[in-house]
């Protein structure tokens, strides 16, 4: 890879994962809920499912998705019905469970997952990768599998770096959150309302 190509991909990929989506709003609503340690292993658990993403179009895997109608519904409706069920467990949330970082936060396994889980049944995910990707590759410069590999790595750094700055963002407010049951209550209610939100748009979504 020369300097030439990982300058413009690295560059646009800031600028997509700053970009709103389903990924950085979840870093969001979880930092600004849990703290920015949650945010930190929620944003670990997107770019471990990235790396799925990057592996499936380097392997051809991700060409499945674009050419079967099967596949996207059924992988879109699993992120869709997990969505609705993160939706659930906001609205139910008691407000003390976010006071502290410690016992009363959600496991990091279990966040790590989320992220995972999030981002992986995502299919718009894979397809983004398939069309991206690829558009850096070049077969001059030798195997294109390897080629695909570095670049779904370096989108992941980026994206890290990205998220790592929305999460110090987000959880900066959590402070004034804690002062307030009220204030905890209402972004319990908005994260919920999002993660439907999201449902939405990911079940109604076209290729």
């Amino acid at each position: 890879m020369q300097f030439d190509t990982i300058i413009p991909f690295v560059a646009a990929s800031l600028v997509l994962a700053f970009a709103p989506g389903p990924d950085n709003i979840f870093v969001v609503t979880q930092s600004a809920i849990n703290g920015w340690r949650q945010g930190i292993v929620v944003t670990l658990g997107l770019c471990a499912g990235l790396i799925v993403h990057t592996l499936a179009v380097a392997f051809g895997v991700a060409v499945i998705f674009q050419k079967s109608d099967a596949a996207f519904v059924a992988l879109k409706l699993v992120g869709a019905a997990y969505l609705l069920y993160l939706a659930y467990c906001a609205y139910k949330a008691d407000p003390a469970e976010f006071k502290t970082e410690g016992n009363d936060a959600q496991p990091f396994g279990t966040m790590f997952v989320r992220g995972i889980v999030m981002n992986v049944t995502n299919p718009k995910v894979a397809i983004f990768f398939l069309a991206f990707l690829p558009q850096f590759a070049n077969p001059d410069r030798g195997s294109i599998l390897w080629q695909v590999m570095i670049l779904g790595l370096l989108f992941i750094a980026s994206a890290f770096v990205a998220f790592a700055l929305i999460v110090i963002i987000a959880s900066a407010i959590r402070q004034r959150l804690l002062r307030s049951e009220k204030a905890q209550l209402v972004l319990n209610r908005l994260a919920g309302v999002v993660f439907v939100g999201l449902a939405v748009k990911l079940a109604s979504a076209d290729r």
